[in-house]
This record gives structure tokens, sequence and C-alpha cells, in this order.
């Protein structure tokens, strides 16, 4: 059988792969906070028929040797934290982190978990919230008189009630960081959750120790850039191609020697 056959499929299975990746970039080209990830690929071993530097004659050696690869795989889909545009909103509750960090959230579970949205909201005890209802740790409570929010750009929370004429601090929003960000594990639903590769989390106040710093009334859009995903997909689309013909060659070559027995 031609090795050609299986090196062409590992082609075709790794830009399926690179599809798949770029398709769920494209679909969240609107999901707030949203991080776009990219396929990693490398190439497989290779037969070797000659190694480089072997003796070609008493007072020669091979310059370049004989190595077939045997194709390539994906090593790994990575995350880009890059940050990505902020979008005016006038919500008082919206926050978009400018810089590094995440905020903390907690689920019912009690696990801690990661976001960068920022889309937050008040629930029924007015506590801030996230769309799904999951608190912010650490947790932050707006009385339910308060006739203005303000947030500065290192967390601090602040109200105005009624009959007072000075704000009123009310909590303090952290962020969170982490060594390696593209290590955490991806929950869906824009959460993420520390693994061994992503390090411990770091807690600290917005704007200090390499942390980003909090805008209020605005959230962080996707990073997706739609003209580089159409790109990326028209040219695994091209590859696949590609491997494909190269599979219906080789195909047709083997017919070919097939027939010479007639």
């Amino acid at each position: 059988m031609m090795q050609s056959l299986y090196t062409a499929s590992t082609g075709m299975l790794g830009m399926q792969t690179q599809i798949d990746t770029t398709s769920n970039n494209i679909a969240n080209v609107n999901t707030i906070g949203f991080k776009k990830s990219r396929a990693e690929f490398a190439d497989l071993m290779y037969h070797v028929m000659e190694y480089a530097g072997t003796a070609t004659s008493d007072v020669t050696k091979s310059p370049t040797g004989i190595e077939v690869g045997l194709g390539s795989r994906p090593t790994a889909i990575n995350k880009i934290f890059t940050e990505g545009s902020l979008k005016q909103t006038d919500n008082q509750l919206d926050l978009a982190v400018t810089g590094g960090g995440f905020f903390k959230l907690e689920l019912p579970d009690g696990t801690e978990v990661y976001s960068r949205n920022g889309a937050f909201k008040i629930d029924s005890n007015g506590t801030v919230v996230n769309s799904d209802g999951y608190k912010l740790v650490p947790e932050l409570v707006i009385p339910p008189d308060a006739t203005n929010v303000s947030i500065g750009t290192d967390g601090t929370v602040t109200v105005v009630q009624p009959g007072q004429v000075q704000a009123t601090q009310v909590g303090q929003l952290n962020l969170t960081n982490f060594i390696n960000p593209a290590g955490l594990h991806s929950m869906g639903d824009n959460l993420y959750i520390e693994t061994d590769s992503s390090g411990q989390p770091v807690d600290g106040t917005p704007g200090l120790d390499g942390l980003g710093t909090l805008r209020q009334g605005f959230v962080e859009l996707s990073n997706v850039e739609l003209v580089v995903e159409l790109t990326d997909l028209i040219t695994a689309q091209r590859a696949y191609d590609s491997n494909s013909k190269v599979i219906t060659t080789s195909d047709e070559m083997l017919q070919t020697t097939n027939n010479l027995k007639r």
C-alpha cells in the first residue's frame, strides 16, 4: 500500500481540526469576552532510508540523507488571550477589563470559575451576578435604594443613596490572573477553570501587580477577526482538497499498477 494514502489522510484530519476550530471562532464573533483559538500542528515521524552523513564512498558522505515524512498531527489548540475591542453600553453594571485579569465567579456547588465577560446584573437580593446567576467573588451587594452605582478603575464600588450627599463605598472588586492563561480549561458559557497547566490563581486589586483596570459602562467584545478567520477557512479548505487529491492520485497509481498484470 502506498504510504501517501496514509500521509494524505493525516493532512485531511488535521485540516478538519483546523476548520472545526475556525468555525467555533466565527460562531462566537459576537460573544462578549470570547477568546479565539488557534490550531497548531507538527510533522509526524520520518521513514529514514539513509541518514545524513552516511558514507557514500571512502572519502565522501551523504550531505542530506533520504527521509520521507509520514504526515502531520494536531499538537495543540491554543487560546489567544489578546484584548478585544470595548463597546460602550452605559449600563452601570457592565464592566470591561483593560489589560490582564479575570472576574472570579462562584458556581452553585462552590467551585470558583473565571471569566472575561463583565455583563453583570443584580438578582432579587441585590447581589451582583452574571447572566446565569453566578455570584461575583468576593460577593458584592448593591443596596436596593441606591440611585447611582459607581465602579472605579481600581474596583472600588460606591453608591449614592437617598438623603446622602457623599457616596458610600459598598465593596471592592478584585481581578484574578494566571501565569499561563492558555492553560485554563474552557467550560463553555464564557467560563474557565484552573488546571495544573494554568498555575495557581493570583488575586489582586485592578491596576496593580500587572492586573488590568476596570471600565464601567463598557463590555469587551470577542477578539475574533472575521477577515483572518475567513482567510484561515479558505486556506484549510484548499489544503483539505489538495490532500484529497493526493489520495485520488495515489489510488489511480495503484490501479495502474494492478492493471500491469493484465
